[in-house]
């Protein structure tokens, strides 16, 4: 006696999202979203660093069909379970625009990672977070896009200028993505951001590395503006990069608002 009739019960079930529609609307993206699952990431001094994304998987759709089949989503991601990194994301986006018949496949992949930071001073050992992306797109050619998201200190400019004692600091966020020819390791990236702020942010700080980082940056006051240029010119001078996005956000200490600035450079 057959106890499993789930592929002849599959058969005799009407399949919706292959129905027709009328509307002649394409759509550009869909799928599922917001998928918490592990992935590899390859770690400059540990070879591999293991941490969980948040993943988003989307393919086109014709407008001659109803919708698609989002459970397709989660088998192809199933058959790499273990092994999802930037090696394979390529191979990734081929298997989902073959499963789910697909001119076109988007893969997102939010996660956060971890370096191993010394204090300036006492040399004392902390983990920062830095959370980070991965954007890879295949239609007729794979297009890939890396992301970290850093935190800085910046120091206003006008505010050491003006005031007799001190100046307004406060925490920023600087958003860098980019397009490249050969491997980039996101420890550099990142090296390369915090070394254009006025100064970096520690996980662990003794005293003396208060006191330290307190006044680099005070003799090394910035502006949204300044940062955003002096990542740009520092990306520039990187081979590898033939495109980058900077964003930065100061969340302002003295403001009821954030300043910002954007510098988009290259060619996609």
């Amino acid at each position: 006696m057959q106890t499993d009739q789930s592929p002849f019960v599959r058969q005799q079930m009407p399949d919706l999202q292959q129905s027709p529609d009328g509307r002649r609307i394409a759509i550009d993206k869909v799928g599922v979203k917001d998928i918490r699952y592990p992935i590899v990431v390859q770690d400059k001094f540990r070879e591999r660093q293991y941490t969980v994304a948040r993943v988003n998987m989307y393919v086109d759709l014709p407008e001659h069909f109803k919708g698609t089949h989002m459970s397709r989503f989660i088998e192809v991601l199933n058959l790499y379970h273990g092994e999802i990194s930037v090696e394979n994301i390529e191979t990734i986006l081929v298997e989902m625009k073959k499963r789910l018949g697909a001119d076109r496949a988007h893969l997102e992949l939010d996660f956060p990672y971890f370096i191993e930071k010394r204090a300036p001073v006492s040399g004392a050992r902390g983990l920062m977070e830095y959370q980070c992306r991965m954007i890879g797109t295949l239609a007729e050619g794979f297009d890939f896009m890396l992301e970290a998201r850093v935190p800085v200190t910046s120091l206003c400019p006008c505010s050491r200028e003006i005031s007799d004692r001190g100046a307004h600091n406060q925490r920023s966020l600087v958003t860098v993505q980019v397009r490249y020819s050969d491997h980039i390791w996101l420890e550099d990236l990142i090296q390369w951001v915090e070394e254009c702020a006025s100064c970096e942010v520690y996980a662990l700080l003794k005293r003396e590395d208060e006191k330290a980082v307190t006044e680099r940056a005070y003799d090394n006051p910035m502006f949204v503006e300044d940062m955003v240029r002096a990542v740009t010119e520092r990306l520039a001078a990187v081979e590898q990069i033939r495109w980058c996005s900077i964003q930065c956000e100061n969340f302002e200490s003295i403001h009821n608002h954030s300043a910002y600035a954007m510098v988009e450079r290259g060619t996609p």
